[in-house]
């Protein structure tokens, strides 16, 4: 599959570049020896080849998800100094436009 200046063009459109006409001649060699080396690669028999698909074997660490008891509500609220509703009430933090910001 060889790659011609139209499709260098084409590909800049498509990415919203823009490539200058001196760069276009640059981007089809480039782009040209970059199928080639793919083609290439294509070539390999890789029949009973296992996929690598990290560079480090990884193993599942999650741990077992199990419910807990979490800290009393009462308890956590010992040090709130506001709250309404059961919620720690807290300061506004926008205006709504109403001061200067």
């Amino acid at each position: 599959m060889a790659i011609n200046e139209e499709t260098v063009k084409h590909v800049a459109k498509l990415s919203k570049l823009e490539i200058d006409e001196e760069t276009i001649q640059t981007f089809t060699e480039e782009m040209n020896q970059i199928v080639e080396m793919v083609e290439v690669l294509e070539e390999l028999d890789t029949e009973g080849v296992e996929g690598t698909y990290h560079g480090l074997q990884q193993t599942n660490v999650w741990r077992e998800d199990k419910a807990v008891k979490g800290t009393d509500r009462e308890e956590l609220f010992k040090n709130v100094k506001t709250q309404k509703d059961g919620y720690i009430e807290v300061p506004d933090m926008f205006d709504n436009g109403e001061g200067q910001a």
